[in-house]
């Protein structure tokens, strides 16, 4: 009897815990997502710009934040489908795969989870921050930080050829999302979709990330870049 009692009360508790609205649900595992992705992924550009290069460099962003997008698919992908990514998730509900009253929701969850997941960085690297720039938080020149949070263009960029630029790697992006897990093809084996997408994140940062840094996702750029302008860089990261 008591067994059954406790067993009850465990019963209960969990119950109390668990999240009975699916739409609850998926916006938190978006959000969750989204912060992975950010914590580790501009974690690994924090720890090769503030280390000057000693741990960490191109090669280690590249396959690091290709990682971090994996590990965010695997962490939020059976639950709302991990698109950790407003792009992803608007050509999901213009394909049919995602209702359009849900698009708000998860975009809304993703730029929150962006936003944290840098808060976490700066968390983290705050005493890297404060020695790499004797304290100044600074957007442009040689002790730059923003560029750890947000991309940034190149110095040569122009507007349109930065805009195309967005455009074609974010396009080849969702092209390749959608043939990986689109079963009729020649599809990936069950459970391993986000290895296949870390793949694609690899391949796409060495090739188009020289211009503008391969963003390819309003939320990891937006969220992001609102945190630096709250926390101290100012609005000098919109410009």
């Amino acid at each position: 009897e008591e067994a059954k009692m406790s067993r009850k009360s465990k019963r209960s508790l969990k119950e109390k815990f668990a999240l009975k609205n699916s739409l609850v649900k998926e916006a938190v595992s978006e959000f969750l997502g989204t912060f992975i992705l950010i914590a580790l992924g501009c974690g690994c550009v924090g720890q090769a710009v503030l280390s000057r290069g000693a741990h960490g460099g191109p090669m280690t962003v590249s396959v690091g934040f290709a990682m971090a997008v994996t590990i965010a698919v695997y962490v939020s992908g059976g639950v709302s489908g991990g698109h950790i990514n407003p792009a992803v998730s608007l050509a999901m509900s213009v394909t049919g795969r995602l209702k359009w009253n849900k698009l708000p929701i998860y975009i809304l969850a993703q730029l929150l989870g962006a936003f944290v997941g840098a808060a976490a960085v700066f968390g983290i690297y705050y005493d890297a921050f404060m020695e790499y720039s004797n304290g100044t938080l600074e957007v442009t020149g040689p002790n730059a930080t923003a560029h750890i949070f947000a991309t940034y263009p190149a110095p040569y960029l122009s507007l349109i050829n930065g805009f195309a630029d967005q455009v074609m790697s974010t396009a080849v992006l969702l092209l390749a999302i959608f043939a990986i897990f689109d079963t009729r093809n020649n599809s990936v084996p069950k459970g391993l979709e986000p290895i296949a997408v870390g793949l694609l994140i690899i391949v796409l940062t060495c090739s188009l990330g020289m211009n503008s840094g391969c963003a390819m996702n309003p939320a990891r750029d937006l969220g992001p870049r609102l945190f630096t302008a709250v926390a101290g860089w100012g609005m000098e990261v919109f410009t």
